[in-house]
């Protein structure tokens, strides 16, 4: 994909670069405080759609500046320093939690379903945490000199694995701290939120899945879809397709850690507002995702599973925006 970089004008400290995705010609940025005129259309023509706009830095550490994180849009992305993981904006809004009787291998666990509302837009990281993040904290003194484990299956863009609860706290502290701002692992009902990215079926891309679409154990064929062969190992964080919010491998490669302590089903003290359910067995959190050698069922947006802090998983980041 090609993009189109400009600098934001220099008023802007240290400004940014900014990219349009679709590779059309740039337009000149809005300057700071001054709100951006809606694109006018001809009568009886369709307005035209903004471009997702990328936000780099040009210097080692350069967090966005209030001017631009206001004006950011779902589908913007960014990044605040330049080992930083890139972030995509996540629209607000709500959507039903859990899954329908009538869904396939549905589980205990998933019900009831519930609506959770999401009342502003928030930053999800596009990729799960690789192990060049990973190596990237390691390298400036943080991540307590932990190493993960990537079980002979390399490092590099490869996801991050063997990295408990407590570890993938502390690459967020040192991310935080690198930063100036606040990242945080996504609640359950995020993660849910993000996968599902507007659909209702059981997987973004539709009620089958097959081995073209995600990372698992494809002899097991799910819903009436193919039968294909299972999965050797974990891939590179970009492999498939991104789901219609720009986030990619939302189902299968590795399961990922969720603020959540485990609760084995909603109840009504299951928090709506997209918060993280901080009671129950905090001993244990809850893992999405599935993983390169889970069967089809276990890939699914509803599903939920858990493990012991101690154990050893992926995750993915989170930043809240000062948006509405």
């Amino acid at each position: 994909m090609k993009f189109v970089s400009k600098l934001l004008p220099a008023l802007m400290a240290g400004a940014l670069v900014v990219s349009f995705a679709n590779g059309a010609s740039a337009t000149k940025p809005w300057p700071p405080g001054v709100q951006r005129p809606a694109p006018v259309a001809d009568e009886g023509q369709t307005p035209p759609v903004r471009a997702p706009k990328q936000f780099f830095p040009e210097q080692r550490i350069q967090p966005l500046t209030p001017e631009i994180e206001q004006a950011l849009l779902p589908k913007d992305s960014f990044r605040e320093c330049d080992v930083c993981p890139e972030m995509v904006v996540v629209p607000k809004g709500s959507f039903m939690m859990g899954t329908p009787i009538t869904e396939v291998d549905r589980a205990k666990g998933e019900d009831p379903l519930h609506r959770v509302s999401f009342a502003k837009p928030f930053a999800v990281g596009r990729f799960t945490i690789s192990f060049d993040d990973w190596d990237a904290c390691l390298a400036d003194g943080g991540c307590g000199g932990i190493k993960g484990d990537d079980r002979g299956f390399g490092r590099g863009r490869m996801p991050a694995q063997g990295i408990n609860f407590e570890a993938a706290k502390s690459y967020l502290a040192w991310l935080s701290k690198k930063a100036g701002r606040t990242y945080r692992l996504p609640s359950e009902s995020e993660r849910e939120y993000f996968a599902r990215a507007g659909t209702t079926t059981s997987f973004w891309f539709g009620n089958t899945i097959s081995a073209q679409d995600a990372n698992y154990r494809a002899s097991t064929p799910y819903g009436g879809g193919p039968r294909g062969e299972d999965s050797k190992g974990p891939v590179v964080v970009d492999s498939y397709a991104p789901n219609p919010f720009g986030i990619y491998q939302v189902h299968g490669n590795v399961w990922e850690w969720t603020e959540d302590c485990y609760n084995k089903r909603y109840t009504e003290d299951t928090p709506s507002d997209g918060s993280p359910w901080l009671e129950g067995d905090c001993k244990r959190r809850m893992l999405r995702g599935g993983g390169w050698n889970g069967a089809a069922l276990t890939q699914r947006s509803g599903y939920r599973n858990d493990g012991i802090v101690e154990s050893g998983n992926s995750f993915r980041v989170v930043r809240t925006l000062a948006v509405q």
